[in-house]
């Protein structure tokens, strides 16, 4: 998603930490120079940022389906639930060993939680149009929004206050 003509903000890699993501919510977030492989980039370097013994998926859109994308996910001990890629005569760096599983197909409904940050952060709010420029004030300018975005959804979460008995 771009923000400007030059910087790329990027959420974190999908299923960080699947009990949240599931929930929608966000576990970190970077902001990039916008490249031709920014994204993947920073999915890979967000992934080294919280490593796990336990074995991850990662949700993608198409963008995401290269070999060398899926080399590293699984060099990292990540499985890459990416979108396939197939028009003519390409061919997605996915096999069925991923896709025949339901969990291929949880990942693919869910990633587009991500999108709903995104959505909701330019609705009127500070991702619409940048009102600063420099990656850095770009950086805070995106977390904080991203990190109100997050508060909301756990409150949501969480739903309504339980009422306090009186006290006699």
């Amino acid at each position: 998603m771009e923000v400007s003509s030059k910087i790329l903000v990027r959420e974190s890699g999908h299923r960080v930490h699947p009990h949240l993501h599931r929930h929608g919510l966000v576990v970190d977030v970077e902001v990039t120079e916008a490249s031709g492989n920014a994204e993947r980039e920073a999915a890979l370097r967000l992934l080294d940022r919280h490593p796990s013994r336990d074995r991850r998926t990662l949700a993608a859109d198409k963008a995401y389906d290269t070999k060398q994308f899926v080399a590293d996910c699984c060099e990292r001990g990540v499985t890459p639930h990416v979108a396939m890629n197939i028009s003519g005569t390409r061919h997605s760096a996915i096999d069925t060993r991923t896709t025949r599983h339901d969990g291929y197909r949880v990942s693919q409904r869910i990633r587009k939680r991500v999108e709903e940050c995104f959505g909701w952060g330019k609705d009127g709010r500070p991702l619409r149009k940048m009102k600063v420029y420099g990656k850095r004030k770009v950086a805070f300018l995106t977390t904080l929004t991203v990190g109100i975005y997050t508060l909301l959804r756990v409150a949501k979460l969480l739903g309504p206050p339980q009422p306090v008995p009186a006290q006699p």
